[in-house]
């Protein structure tokens, strides 16, 4: 089932699709001439409504890139509570012949919960990149719980995007790797920061739309 509309020079689109985990949904903004996909789905406590996920999906198309706001199915559902994580790798899955049906290069990403989905399942299912917004890299007050090991094993390009004061993991408590990371000041783990920053909302949202933008055309 798909729903359009068209908006300026993005078209928007929405598709629901079925998967093993039930269904999904995918909001489509479309470039003119795109040369990449950025499919990126929500937390575990959010939707695509989230910031960042807007701020790309408004910025990305006018750079070539179409972006797919994925929501997973227990969201579509009507779900609070995300299941666990081989569920949410089961969503992803059912969903990426979608992705990757314009024939072009799938960047996976995501944000939270998302990002992680995006690390494990990259090589397998063939993404050309990860986006990972806000990775968790442990539960906020416990460092030893450390889910390193899944950004470190995406196996391509990637980028991660994290607020200077994420309670989730700071930047500066990454490892070493040969992913790119880039921070926003003074951002917690939904990347909003106080109003005693030195830089206003959407100014640290600027920060994060102006790394992908320049990330992606990296990729060719």
């Amino acid at each position: 089932m798909t729903k359009a509309h068209s908006s300026g020079e993005t078209r928007k689109t929405t598709e629901i699709i079925g998967t093993d985990a039930g269904d999904a949904r995918i909001t489509w903004h479309r470039a003119s001439g795109a040369r990449l996909v950025l499919a990126v789905s929500h937390g575990a406590g959010g939707g695509i409504e989230a910031r960042d996920l807007q701020a790309l999906a408004a910025v990305l198309p006018r750079h070539g890139v179409t972006v797919a706001l994925v929501e997973q199915p227990w969201r579509v559902a009507g779900k609070k509570l995300a299941p666990a994580p081989k569920t949410l790798d089961v969503g992803w899955r059912g969903l990426w012949p979608a992705l990757a049906k314009p024939g072009l290069p799938v960047i996976s990403g995501g944000r939270s919960a998302g990002a992680r989905v995006a690390c494990r399942t990259a090589v397998e299912l063939g993404a050309a990149a990860v986006l990972a917004l806000s990775f968790p890299l442990h539960p906020p007050g416990k460092p030893e719980k450390s889910r390193a090991e899944e950004l470190l094993g995406s196996g391509v390009p990637t980028l991660v995007v994290q607020g200077g004061n994420d309670p989730f993991g700071k930047p500066e408590e990454f490892p070493d790797g040969s992913f790119e990371l880039v921070e926003v000041p003074y951002g917690d783990h939904g990347f909003a920061v106080p109003k005693r920053a030195g830089l206003t909302q959407e100014e640290a949202v600027t920060v994060i739309t102006d790394a992908v933008v320049t990330w992606t055309g990296s990729l060719g």
